[in-house]
């Protein structure tokens, strides 16, 4: 979870409260404007490859570009965005939801209003597909490979690294091929994903253990809770309980490895070994190079596979802190409790609640 500005801010989410949102205008001359807005929303998806997109309603119909210094200006510009309080006292406080690429603006050039749609940074280096072949020859550590994929695109970029690093297999991508898929097979080497976060920096960690992980937020219904309303859903469709990662890599004269992961746990709904069945994915690349790398690997593709046994869609009060992975403890109406995973949420830029998807519950305690 983000951190919050202070300590009383996550309980005032709880309370009636004003909200403040901020949507700042970052001109590609180096100007920045603070954008009056009556609509807008940002949406967060761990399962999208770009995780952040945002939607914004402005009735500034200059906005729109009509000249070319106006595209010039706007072409490549950035939109920061930003939630949090109003304090009765006049007190500001706030999060960044999220720095995003402008990809159009539309509108009645007339009478507005002007809709700003943006994606996340992850959006740049995918459009940066290789002009020639592109290796990581030389022994390059996967966070190294990482950061050089990153700011070849976007120079200074601030990379962040959370998971345990090692030497991958030399790879070479083809020219006209994805940068962007390519980021993330070196850190699908190392057990870990990549991706733009709420202050524009690209993290490289692992997904949190939803078992060990600390609760990040209290999700509850009743008088004095912030749960609106919530739906469950189980699906089979995307998952899969056993792993097969391979490398093989010639180049650097390093043999076959092979390594599985399987769901061993007879509590789950996928036990490998249980009614759902036994469904494997396979997953080469030339980055895994030892059995290590191999079983890492196969370790986060089948987390990624078997947290969505159940999935459900809650509606609450907003919490501009939250994020992909963080763990809630949710209470419902009738006193069960569990413990869920955020994979995506909707956080209006108006008074509107937050819709968050969660998955792979487990009872809690």
């Amino acid at each position: 979870m983000y951190p919050a500005p202070s300590s009383r801010f996550l309980p005032a989410l709880r309370e009636s409260h004003v909200p403040y949102t901020q949507v700042q205008l970052l001109r590609t001359d180096g100007i920045v404007i603070d954008l009056p807005h009556t609509d807008g929303s940002v949406t967060v998806d761990r399962g999208s490859s770009v995780r952040r997109t945002c939607s914004v309603t402005v009735p500034d119909v200059s906005l729109l570009p009509m000249t070319p210094t106006d595209q010039l200006a706007v072409y490549g510009a950035r939109l920061r965005i930003r939630r949090g309080i109003i304090y009765g006292d006049g007190t500001i406080e706030a999060v960044p939801l999220g720095l995003f690429r402008i990809d159009r603006i539309s509108g009645d050039p007339a009478l507005g209003p002007v809709t700003i749609d943006g994606s996340g940074l992850e959006a740049v280096i995918a459009d940066d597909k290789f002009l020639q072949p592109y290796t990581t020859r030389g022994g390059t550590a996967a966070v190294t490979a990482i950061a050089g994929l990153i700011q070849d695109s976007i120079p200074g970029a601030v990379i962040v690294n959370w998971a345990s690093d090692a030497t991958i297999g030399t790879r070479t991508w083809d020219a006209q091929e994805d940068r962007w898929a390519a980021v993330q097979e070196c850190a699908t080497a190392i057990g870990a994903e990549v991706y733009a976060d709420a202050d524009g920096q690209f993290i490289i960690a692992e997904l949190p253990d939803l078992l060990t992980a600390p609760v990040a937020w209290d999700v509850d219904a009743g008088e004095t809770g912030v749960l609106i309303s919530a739906s469950r859903a189980f699906s089979r469709d995307g998952m899969y309980n056993v792993v097969v990662a391979s490398g093989e890599n010639s180049e650097d004269n390093a043999p076959p490895v092979t390594a599985t992961a399987s769901d061993t746990d007879p509590t789950s709904p996928t036990y490998v070994s249980g009614p759902f069945g036994r469904v494997p994915k396979f997953y080469s690349s030339a980055t895994l190079i030892n059995s290590s790398l191999a079983q890492g690997a196969a370790n986060k593709l089948l987390r990624d596979a078997i947290k969505p046994n159940v999935t459900v869609s809650l509606t609450s009060l907003p919490n501009p802190c939250l994020e992909p992975g963080d763990v809630l403890r949710v209470t419902y109406e009738d006193g069960r409790r569990e413990l869920q995973q955020v994979q995506s949420y909707t956080i209006s830029l108006g008074l509107g609640s937050i819709t968050i998807e969660t998955i792979g519950g487990k009872q809690d305690a």
